[in-house]
């Protein structure tokens, strides 16, 4: 990362002396610094997510396998609950698809074209996931309202037994993803998808118990159509944070006010301007600022001890920080915002 020594009237345009002190993310450690020589620069990077490559691959198998099972029997009952579901699970299957991809190259290093590396693929898988699971939900609903209103004969025993077989391989789907869906969008993302199909096949076991007990035929649909209301609502967060991270949004779980408040009480600043937070990926996030330190101020162990303290505290694991002069910072908020 890198900063300023606020004798210098320095911006995120460097000079050549400070072209000098730039370094390599991997290789340097939380703090950015190499051992033995003054920088200017600060730098954290949290640890690379956890690997869900083994999850998704047996996910995408079992959904696999099951999809082909239901639209068989859903055939052969006449079910739309059972035709709805495999579509679903064949939307979840393209999903975990691209979230896997997304996980893999989140993983990547950046190069010298993707600066910052292939950590927003995870943004746009999750954004993806997202939308995929609204329009197959809608397309659900909407063939669930042409059945309401005119009912097809459904075999229920048949209904019951494919939906519970899907319950399990759903629901085991879904406790593979369980244990990254709060430090990852992509993989709450996977876990959401799988979670929705496994209360979908329930919702299939109930109509086909129901049509058994009752005859009803609208129940198959009316059902259908139920639960893929409740999915759409349960959709909403995934897809609102998604879009919120792909506009550069502060990432949830992130109070920009109490980052600025940190930053304001730190020994020797003054002021704190140009601060900026958004995700890199869905689970790693950026901070640039601008410090303004009175004279004498220690900025080398600030810039030593800031990166981690903003790792620990805020989970923010990639920061740019400059210091500033007075001087400087006046001719700073003089010039037009996209020089800065």
């Amino acid at each position: 990362m890198t900063g300023q020594n606020p004798t210098h009237d320095h911006h995120d345009v460097h000079d050549d002396d400070h072209e000098h002190h730039d370094h390599d993310h991997e290789t340097h450690d939380d703090h950015g610094h190499a051992d033995g020589h003054h920088h200017h620069g600060i730098g954290g990077h949290s640890h690379a997510p956890v690997s869900f490559g083994r999850a998704f691959a047996i996910g995408m198998a079992l959904n696999t396998i099951y999809i082909l099972a239901e639209v068989f029997y859903g055939v052969a009952a006449h079910s739309l609950a059972l035709l709805a579901d495999a579509g679903h699970n064949l939307g979840d299957v393209v999903g975990l698809g691209g979230a896997w991809l997304a996980a893999s190259l989140i993983r990547r290093h950046p190069t010298s074209r993707y600066t910052y590396g292939w950590g927003a693929a995870s943004i746009l898988a999750a954004l993806g996931n997202a939308v995929l699971l609204l329009v197959v939900t809608g397309g659900i609903g909407w063939e669930a309202i042409r059945r309401l209103i005119a009912p097809e004969p459904a075999a229920g025993t048949t209904i019951m037994a494919v939906s519970a077989v899907g319950i399990v391989v759903n629901g085991a789907t879904a406790l593979l993803f369980a244990a990254g869906r709060k430090g990852d969008l992509n993989i709450k993302g996977a876990f959401m998808h799988m979670a929705a199909d496994a209360v979908l096949a329930f919702g299939v076991v109930v109509a086909g118990g129901l049509i058994l007990l009752t005859g009803w035929q609208w129940i198959d649909p009316a059902v259908s159509l139920v639960v893929s209301m409740a999915i759409v609502a349960g959709t909403w967060s995934l897809l609102r944070d998604s879009v919120n991270l792909s506009l550069n949004a502060v990432p949830p779980g992130i109070e920009q006010a109490a980052v600025q408040s940190f930053l304001d009480g730190l020994p020797g600043v003054t002021e704190v301007h140009d601060l900026h937070i958004w995700g890199l990926a869905t689970t790693e996030t950026a901070l640039t600022a601008h410090l303004v330190l009175v004279d004498g101020a220690d900025h080398e162990s600030l810039l030593r001890w800031l990166p981690g303290a903003l790792n620990e505290r805020f989970k923010i694991g990639h920061c740019t920080v400059q210091l500033e002069s007075f001087e400087t910072a006046r001719i700073c908020a003089l010039r037009p915002a996209h020089v800065v």
